[in-house]
């Protein structure tokens, strides 16, 4: 990433903190996340950082949240919490995907 887009990845969430502004652009928004996803030690704090920088939070937290997904797995807690809020059909809907595309390990995470 950081040879083929010239992402410096090094710098700390704290110092991108200090100046980061609102930026919908990618060249904007990709590095900082990804710099919160490889900082954290958990999904979690991943999201954390990510949403902690403010600016298009939510698509930061997106992104970072994929790769930390990657690194470090969903929380059942988290999971569990989220699939608490759905209605009935829409658990249906997450249901027929997971059992259709997802990892057995990872579809027992969310009760299929």
């Amino acid at each position: 990433m950081s040879e083929a887009f010239a992402y410096d990845l090094t710098v700390p969430v704290a110092e991108i903190r200090k100046t980061y502004r609102y930026d919908i652009t990618c060249q904007g928004t990709v590095p900082s996340a990804i710099g919160c996803a490889l900082e954290a030690r958990s999904f979690e704090e991943a999201v954390r950082l990510a949403v902690s920088l403010g600016g298009d939070a939510d698509t930061q937290a997106a992104i970072a949240g994929s790769i930390a997904e990657a690194r470090f797995g969903l929380p059942r807690a988290i999971v569990r919490r989220t699939l608490g809020y759905f209605d009935d059909d829409l658990r249906a809907v997450v249901a027929r995907f997971c059992r259709r595309y997802v990892k057995k390990g990872l579809a027992r995470l969310f009760g299929v």
